[in-house]
Parts: structure tokens; sequence; C-alpha cells
């Protein structure tokens, strides 16, 4: 069995003169973040890596998590403005050795794909989670595994 968990990024900023790309995390979600992060490690869902989208409001979404896990972080370029065929491709590249992964994105790519792999219609908020158990021994096996959706926590709820 693998996990994967998809991560929405916390709530941004959009400050004047700032590329999409670029984009700061706004207090809240700084805030939602670390409350996010701490609830999930409070209720022992574990995770062994984390690939993040390299836009700024992702990667620190994910480095506000990696405070509370302290794992190995590595980003995606295919996370950024992602299609439900990036999301696949990167699953397909990870070490079978990762049992829990947990991707860092945006929408509406990650509530697209969220969509593509559950029969629950999701339409994830800033700094939403969902976490899924695949039925594989090898991330290769991902498409044609099936697919049970675990959690799905929303920063206002918890």
């Amino acid at each position: 069995m693998k996990k994967l968990i998809l991560v929405r990024h916390a709530k941004s900023d959009w400050p004047e003169e700032t590329e999409d790309f670029d984009r700061p995390l706004a207090d809240k979600g700084l805030k939602d973040a670390m409350n996010m992060s701490r609830f999930m490690k409070s209720n022992d869902i574990s995770i062994d890596h984390f690939v993040s989208s390299p836009a700024v409001r992702a990667l620190n979404t994910c480095k506000i998590f990696n405070q509370t896990y302290q794992l190995n972080v590595s980003t995606e370029e295919q996370l950024y403005n992602p299609s439900e065929r990036n999301f696949e491709s990167v699953i397909y590249d990870l070490d079978d050795s990762v049992s829990s992964v947990a991707l860092f994105s945006h929408n509406n790519g990650i509530s697209n794909f969220a969509n593509s792999i559950s029969e629950d219609i999701f339409h994830f908020p800033t700094c939403g989670v969902a976490g899924f158990e695949i039925d594989c021994n090898s991330w290769s096996e991902f498409d044609g595994a099936k697919k049970k959706l675990l959690f799905f926590y929303e920063p206002g709820k918890i």
C-alpha cells in the first residue's frame, strides 16, 4: 500500500508588481499551514517525502509543513499550473522506497486531479489536504490501482 497526500498551497497574497510564480503567503496562509501541519502530525499522519511546486506560495507552504515533519523536500516544475497528467508523471517518478508522499500544488489542477482519482467531489480551499490509500506496491502501478479516500481536511474545520 502507498499513501498519496495532496496539499493545496496556503492562502497567498498578490502584491502589486509581483508575478504569479513569486506570490508570497498571506499572514492567514502562514497560520493555516502551521495549524494544518501540526494537526496532521498530531493525528499520526505519516509522510516520508514532500514534493512541491517551485512557486513561492507552494514551496513556502511545504517549508512550513516541513518545520513539523522534517523530511527531504524536492521541487517539481510539473506541479506548477498542473494538469492531471502532470501529477501522474510526478507520481510515476517516485522511488518505491517512498511509502507516503505529499504533493504541494495549485488549483484548478489539484482539485481536478483529486476528482479524477476519487468519487468524492472536491474543491480544495487554500491549505486543503486530501489523503488517499493507493493499493499498489510500486508507484508505477498507480494508474490501475484501487484508490480510497482516507481524509479531507480544510483549515477552517480542524
